[in-house]
């Protein structure tokens, strides 16, 4: 798998260059999806990145018992999303009903915040606007 800066078939990538596309579905260019599970000390990021579809579910799912597994707060970071169908909204239902502590969604495109109020998922979660980092949850702060 590879990341949205990765070269694709027959492309090359200078150094510190980072290729650019359209935040449009519509666009000839897409973005490849991509999860990314870093485990810190006191919680656990997931990083969402490209189009977060049905192609990713394994991965999706794979997130999702790392997660379980570490027994951590969570963090969602979605700034790289540019298309999320089912899939991820799934994805982001799952972790908020097996969590033990608030799901922290950070950095949301407009494009995934529409799914979230349409579904009504994003009442399960913590829509944080900026990444600032937040003392870490306890476990007297679950509700």
């Amino acid at each position: 798998m590879r990341d949205a800066n990765s070269p694709g078939d027959g492309e090359q990538v200078e150094e510190g260059s980072i290729r650019e596309s359209s935040s449009i579905r519509g666009d000839v260019s897409t973005e490849p999806g991509s999860v990314h599970v870093i485990t810190g000390i006191d919680h656990i990021r997931v990083i969402l990145a490209g189009e977060v579809d049905a192609e990713l579910a394994g991965d999706l799912q794979d997130a999702t018992t790392a997660v379980e597994r570490s027994g951590l707060p969570v963090e969602v970071d979605a700034h790289h999303v540019t298309f999320m169908d089912s899939s991820g909204v799934a994805f982001l239902a799952r972790l908020a009903s097996r969590s033990s502590y608030r799901v922290r969604l950070l950095n949301v495109p407009p494009t995934v915040r529409f799914l979230l109020e349409v579904t009504r998922i994003g009442e399960l979660l913590d829509v944080v606007d900026d990444e600032t980092p937040s003392p870490a949850p306890t476990p007297d702060d679950v509700a």
